[in-house]
């Protein structure tokens, strides 16, 4: 890129210092660095509560493993697939949707995938409050006579998360890199010593599943398949978030494999041990870990897993529901927002989504939340993938993504093809809800969405004029040193 063209990017409306491609010198991230944020992200109480959730549904400890390794596996592949283009150019989720959505049109999905996140903020930010507020319970029982405790305990872990925020993403880079290794120890410590408790892992695992029959069993299975997809279907839009920062393909790319899919299913296995445990020592599953380790009276023990769930919490919060939101409002004005601007403004907007509400019980949180937004998540993944791949052939012009009427300005900045095909798959994933012979294109729903929208999306471009001739480049060749924002692809 010319100085003068990097320049005029500078002076675009459509940029800032947040949004901005990260240049070669700044991509530091290893296929450590990113295997142990996904340990990170997923050793947490969300994860922990998909696993018990499934077993207080009815499965056996099989089946649920099984429904969550098949999960991460499946969502693992468009998670790598939008990671090429945040490693190869080093833009983040808001901006390489511009080459699908427009200039001014990719506000919509980043919107969406912001307000989910919001959501994700105040689920992650009320759970560290409540182990806050358990640990104190234990350590101070007058606590409990408090009646405003819980809300101040919750209202603290916020502050800290907006800590972080300040701090910016090296803080994060750091957080996920020694708090990982440290908290999937401490989730097996736990297993070790309440499985002791109820007589060990035979006992344990020996329940059988209570779903019954075949037809019991896929009614059950398909909502809940999608539910695992819907778990990360988030960070598989805003991988690019991520992986913009990494050293090469391969970096990203080993370290996502090794890390998610691993992760997910030891950490549910830890999840659905534990829950079955609860059966054996107190005559009945509880689902979620903070209610649990609060019926123990043993300070030391229960101290040291709360602080550990906490800062699990923590990491997977700031990592997985701060960093997208905070560039997605930052999209809608580069100028006015930053990243730690977003990040405050997702803080507040996941409060007042009421996060004590969206865990009422185990059916809301994968049937209602998970599955639900997943019909939301689902196109806009099926066209991101359809436009970088087949119609762009991961090729993009890096300059025009943050210049106004360019390649990607559209109609007045905004792809109206892309607008129909996100609402098609939307409404079809949706109309399960309203008609009950079809609902199981609810119980689909990031599939349907995805194969709809991408499909629909496809077709719609065929009409469209190639895009202006861009000097193609070979992905799988290392880049000549011309570009500072272009990476090494291997």
């Amino acid at each position: 890129m010319s100085e003068a063209a990097r320049h005029a990017m500078r002076e675009s409306s459509l940029y800032n210092e947040d949004l901005a491609p990260i240049p070669l010198c700044r991509r530091t991230w290893s296929t450590y660095n990113y295997a142990s944020l996904w340990i990170a992200m997923s050793v947490c109480i969300p994860t922990y509560m998909l696993a018990s959730g499934l077993i207080a549904g009815g499965m056996n400890w099989k089946q649920a493993i099984g429904t969550i390794l098949l999960g991460n596996v499946i969502v693992l592949v468009p998670m790598l697939l939008n990671a090429h283009a945040g490693a190869k150019y080093g833009i983040p989720f808001p901006v390489y949707v511009r080459a699908s959505f427009g200039v001014r049109g990719a506000n919509v999905p980043a919107v969406l995938r912001a307000l989910v996140a919001c959501g994700w903020f105040g689920i992650q930010t009320w759970i560290g409050g409540q182990a806050i507020y358990a640990m104190l319970r234990v350590l101070w029982p007058a606590m409990a006579s408090y009646a405003n405790a819980v809300w101040v305990c919750f209202f603290a872990f916020w502050l800290l998360n907006m800590l972080v925020i300040w701090r910016g993403i090296d803080l994060i880079k750091f957080l996920e890199g020694v708090g990982a290794p440290f908290m999937l120890a401490v989730g097996l410590l736990l297993l070790w010593w309440i499985t002791r408790k109820a007589g060990g892992l035979g006992p344990v695992l020996s329940s059988p599943s209570q779903l019954k029959t075949s037809a019991e069993f896929w009614h059950f299975f398909i909502p809940s398949l999608t539910g695992m997809v819907g778990f990360w279907a988030t960070v598989a839009l805003n991988i690019p978030d991520f992986t913009r920062y990494a050293k090469s393909q391969r970096a990203q790319m080993v370290g996502q494999a090794l890390g998610l899919p691993p992760a997910m299913t030891i950490y549910s296995f830890i999840g659905v041990a534990v829950t079955s445990a609860s059966v054996i020592l107190f005559g009945h599953a509880i689902w979620d870990p903070v209610v649990l380790l609060g019926q123990f009276h043993q300070p030391v023990v229960a101290s040291i897993a709360l602080v550990a769930l906490l800062v699990a919490t923590l990491n997977t919060n700031v990592a997985a529901n701060v960093v997208s939101p905070s560039n997605d409002f930052s999209n809608l004005n580069p100028q006015l927002i930053s990243f730690r601007t977003g990040g405050f403004i997702t803080g507040v907007v996941g409060i007042s989504m009421m996060p004590w509400k969206l865990l009422g019980d185990f059916k809301s949180y994968i049937f209602g939340w998970l599955v639900g937004y997943s019909a939301l998540l689902g196109p806009i993944a099926g066209i991101m993938i359809v436009d970088y791949f087949l119609i762009r052939k991961r090729t993009l012009d890096l300059d025009g993504l943050y210049r106004r009427r360019g390649p990607y300005e559209y109609s007045n900045g905004v792809n109206y093809r892309a607008m129909v095909a996100l609402a098609s798959g939307v409404a079809v994933a949706l109309v399960g809800l309203v008609v009950p012979d079809l609902r199981w294109l609810y119980n689909y729903a990031w599939f349907v969405g995805f194969v709809i929208a991408g499909g629909i999306y496809r077709m719609l471009m065929r009409s469209v004029p190639a895009m202006e001739s861009i000097d193609p480049i070979d992905p799988w060749e290392p880049m000549e040193p011309v570009n500072e924002f272009l990476g090494e692809e291997v």
